[in-house]
């Protein structure tokens, strides 16, 4: 499972080992103790990886392997790519800016995402919706 967590300060992408329903529902039980809300909504992130490291090449032939899995990749410049990803956005709110995005794919797919991710030394970033 990824889980992208947006912050005032930025975005980390973290790779973690479980189920993504175990996830949101600590998540939610917390919320409840704390009394505080929480909006759990099927979402899309969106963020960018570098093309110039060798693992780029292993993310597309994993990508194409699992094709229709909620994810898809589009080369934006000579620099980086956007990975697009379906999952769920966990806030206090639906329109919240800080949150946490998770979601289950293929185990090499996410493997290889997290790869970039950790490789690119700005771990430049776009949106969550």
């Amino acid at each position: 499972m990824l889980k992208l967590t947006y912050t005032d300060v930025g975005l980390t992408l973290e790779r973690l080992a479980g189920a993504l329903e175990t996830v949101v529902a600590q998540r939610v039980i917390l919320a409840m103790r704390v009394g505080q809300t929480i909006s759990v909504e099927p979402s899309r992130a969106a963020f960018l990886v570098p093309i110039d490291h060798p693992c780029f090449n292993h993310l597309v032939q994993a990508i194409h392997a699992v094709q229709g899995q909620g994810i898809s990749l589009c080369v934006v410049d000579d620099d980086f790519a956007e990975v697009s990803l379906q999952g769920f956005w966990l806030a206090a709110t639906r329109e919240a800016h800080e949150g946490m995005f998770i979601c289950t794919l293929a185990d090499r797919v996410e493997f290889f995402i997290h790869k970039l991710w950790q490789a690119d030394p700005h771990n430049i970033s776009s949106i969550a919706q």
